[in-house]
């Protein structure tokens, strides 16, 4: 049995391919089989499956049999639970952008105010 890290593990691995992540984006429209999958890859038909066996690991697809059509499906839930992995991170992101956006109002305010000083009167050197 995986733990969730090592689930997180196996879905980023996963999804760290290209190839995969466009199977994923098909399957994403519904159901494909192995060589509607295959066809727009360039990519032999051994290398194909070489990636689903990956994306099923991960739990990422399931594939059923239904006499010679095997249909192969996306499993969404991995990609949830690393969507909340990620989301975890997203608000300590905003909070730094926010206090960063803060300080840069500050810095113009200051830049701003050097750059405006009212003029006072001068004295002339020979008065």
């Amino acid at each position: 049995m995986q733990t969730a890290s090592d689930k997180l593990s196996s879905t980023f691995s996963a999804l760290a391919d290209p190839t995969r992540r466009a199977i994923l984006a098909r399957l994403a429209s519904g159901e494909a089989s192995v060589s509607e999958l295959a066809k727009p890859m360039k990519m032999t038909m051994p290398a194909v499956t070489k990636h689903l066996k990956v994306l099923q690991k991960a739990g990422l697809i399931r594939q059923e049999r239904r006499a010679q059509f095997r249909p192969c499906y996306l499993v969404a839930t991995p990609l949830k639970e690393a969507l909340d992995w990620v989301d975890q991170y997203r608000k300590f992101w905003e909070d730094s952008f926010n206090r960063l956006d803060d300080y840069l109002k500050v810095l113009q305010a200051q830049n701003v105010s050097e750059t405006v000083k009212p003029k006072g009167k001068r004295k002339k050197k020979h008065e």
